[in-house]
């Protein structure tokens, strides 16, 4: 993974003058910016509610392969769905105490309408339609600061699988506060932001990639899906 931190040093910066960033560090996004800048060799870090998260090296089960599986479900959609654009780690630029690099995002491109952009340097602005984290369990600060985060800037839906807890948390922007999504009597869940993006949350959980894809192409073939196609074409 590359360093995806915002490009904004000038040629009067000095980086051996530039503090490194550590967790626990309060700032706002421009210096947050600066410092992440100045570390070319850090993989990820994140400023969430103005405090400073620098990424710990990731294991596979605990997080790689979750998070492959999800960009394997949310890819396949991408591709079926015109206007439709997926990120894996991108930095996201929502207000000045908040620049998190999510797992993905999916969000609608600007043209088709969506509610998000990309700057002049090359970092989404905005609020993503849907977010997606892995975390390792329920007590992670996915599901507390950065939720409130995600919430407050308008992020439509906020995807967080606690692997650890074997849960999928699927949360839904209704008047304001994030109400979660409940599996229907198929334990499959439906994005109301994205009509066809339909999660076994069981199957994924599991590992069983072969049904969350099967039942990923029953939402594809729906009419619902065919629509929203038809509406953001336009």
């Amino acid at each position: 993974m590359v360093n995806t931190s915002p490009q904004h040093s000038t040629p009067t910066d000095s980086t051996s003058d530039i503090p490194p960033l550590e967790s626990g560090d309060r700032l706002i996004r421009p210096e947050f910016e600066r410092r992440y800048n100045a570390m070319p060799n850090l993989k990820k870090a994140e400023l969430i509610e103005g405090v400073v998260y620098v990424g710990s090296p990731l294991r596979f089960e605990p997080h790689a392969e979750p998070h492959g599986n999800l960009m394997i479900w949310l890819g396949n959609y991408k591709v079926a769905t015109f206007g439709v654009r997926l990120g894996d780690n991108p930095t996201v630029r929502l207000d000045l105490d908040n620049e998190p690099q999510p797992d993905a995002i999916l969000l609608i491109d600007a043209a088709c309408g969506g509610s998000s952009h990309l700057s002049t340097d090359g970092y989404v602005e905005g609020a993503p339609e849907l977010v997606a984290e892995v975390a390792a369990s329920s007590a992670s600060k996915d599901l507390y600061d950065k939720k409130r985060a995600y919430r407050r800037n308008g992020i439509q839906e906020y995807i967080v699988w606690q692997v650890f807890d074997s849960t999928v948390s699927w949360f839904s922007l209704q008047n304001g506060e994030y109400v979660a999504l409940i599996p229907n009597g198929l334990g499959i869940i439906q994005s109301q932001v994205f009509p066809g993006l339909w999660l076994d949350v069981s199957a994924l959980v599991a590992g069983n990639m072969q049904q969350v894809l099967t039942v990923l192409q029953k939402g594809l073939s729906s009419v619902e899906h065919q629509m929203f196609i038809q509406q953001i074409s336009i």
